[in-house]
């Protein structure tokens, strides 16, 4: 039997584990099908691998027996939902790993929006929220057949998902609350933005008060640079003035002193 600690390797690894377009593809996919690795994504590309090889080894048997097991190999792959009854060898060649990781359980339980996100539907299915024809199954992979779809529902108590936010609203929340406040956006959106219609307000009364404090200090220093010019103008036109009066109090008194010298000789 074997040890069940040691249980046989489910995928195959790529024969080129460095080849730049691979590895761009699967980064792709995992965050799209919210994977937790790339081995989950090799399981299912390793079980379509085989798939595909026995479509192709039916191919190479005789006609009645190629039938035969072609219609077991169409049946089991109709019966999980990749294909119709009326499908063929050729179909199954034509199948994709998308094609597969669509029939996950954490796939359609975001499908059929239980869960926002393909992390919160992985996480519902591994906390036992999510049930499939009325039992709980914790496996993300867990490959659901056609029938089981309609079957898939919350395990007891539904969940409360949340609807996702409009990116309008998150933005102005998030340039008004700082990052790491919990706090509602209801809550202090609104009050953020009266408050900062009050600053815009108490600025403009601000701006309005020293507005006219500023015109009556620009016209004092103009009146002043103003009477600056005149004054000397008329300290120049008192100096001429002065030196009349001297000059018209020194000639009677030169006229006398001729006068007595005059009278001495």
């Amino acid at each position: 039997m074997g040890d069940p600690k040691k249980t046989k390797k489910q995928y195959q690894t790529p024969r080129k584990p460095h080849d730049k377009e691979r590895l761009g593809t699967e980064k792709v996919i995992v965050k799209k099908y919210g994977l937790k690795n790339k081995r989950e994504l090799w399981k299912f590309e390793t079980i379509l691998r085989k798939k595909r090889e026995n479509a192709r080894k039916l191919l190479a048997l005789p006609l009645e027996e190629r039938l035969r097991r072609e219609q077991e190999l169409v049946g089991s792959l109709a019966r999980l939902g990749l294909l119709t009854g009326n499908a063929t060898l050729d179909d199954v060649l034509t199948l994709t790993t998308e094609s597969i990781l669509e029939r996950r359980l954490q796939t359609i339980v975001l499908r059929k929006g239980l869960a926002n996100t393909a992390t919160q539907a992985r996480q519902f299915v591994v906390h036992g929220h999510i049930a499939v024809e009325g039992k709980r199954v914790t496996a993300p992979s867990f490959l659901v057949l056609a029938d089981q779809e309609n079957k898939i529902k919350y395990y007891g108590k539904p969940m409360e998902v949340q609807a996702k936010m409009v990116k309008e609203t998150k933005k102005a929340f998030e340039d008004v609350v700082p990052k790491g406040a919990a706090a509602k956006p209801e809550e202090k959106v609104p009050k953020a933005a009266e408050e900062k219609k009050e600053e815009v307000k108490e600025a403009e009364k601000k701006a309005k008060v020293e507005a006219p404090v500023e015109e009556t200090k620009t016209e004092k220093k103009e009146e002043a640079a103003e009477k600056k010019p005149k004054a000397v103008e008329e300290k120049k036109e008192e100096k001429p003035a002065v030196e009349e009066a001297k000059t018209e109090a020194e000639t009677p008194a030169k006229e006398e002193k001729k006068k007595e010298v005059k009278a001495d000789e």
